[in-house]
């Protein structure tokens, strides 16, 4: 199986945001950042070369494939600012139906600039998926220990 490229590295995040060219969206990541740290309580750290994350859980998948992930992080790529709400979306419509201006993928939320988006309920929508998930992660060790 190969190996993962998105790993948790030791590069300064610091470094990385202030590279970003286009100021509006340095600034951006840097409040993105900000939300992120008040609501984990964790520090951000680099996950590979492009994503900021916040803590971290170690997933398995039926594949037999497995890793380690934050528990929620943001990446400033070219075409939009993405952040990652690992459960998904679902359980969340009341949440998006007010976000602002944004697409999705499966655990994916772009869009162009933060001002697009009601960031008190960015900072709702990500302290839901982080009870969702921690509820995820008992629910498969519990499993685990079952079988």
């Amino acid at each position: 199986m190969a190996e993962l490229k998105t790993k948790e590295t030791r590069a300064s995040v610091k470094a990385f945001l202030d590279r970003i060219e286009n100021p509006q969206v340095r600034e951006d990541c840097y409040a993105i950042a900000a939300l992120m740290e008040s609501v984990t309580k964790e520090k951000p750290k680099m996950w590979g070369t492009s994503i900021v994350g916040f803590g971290s859980y170690h997933y398995v998948y039926a594949s037999g494939q497995e890793g380690d992930w934050p528990t929620t992080a943001f990446s400033p790529r070219k075409q939009a600012i993405t952040v990652y709400i690992m459960p998904g979306f679902e359980g969340h419509k009341d949440l998006m139906s007010t976000l602002g201006t944004y697409s999705t993928g499966k655990s994916c939320l772009y869009f162009k600039r933060l001002s697009d988006i009601h960031v008190p309920t960015l900072k709702k929508l990500i302290k839901q998926s982080l009870v969702e998930l921690k509820k995820v992660i008992q629910a498969r060790k519990a499993a685990a220990r079952k079988a």
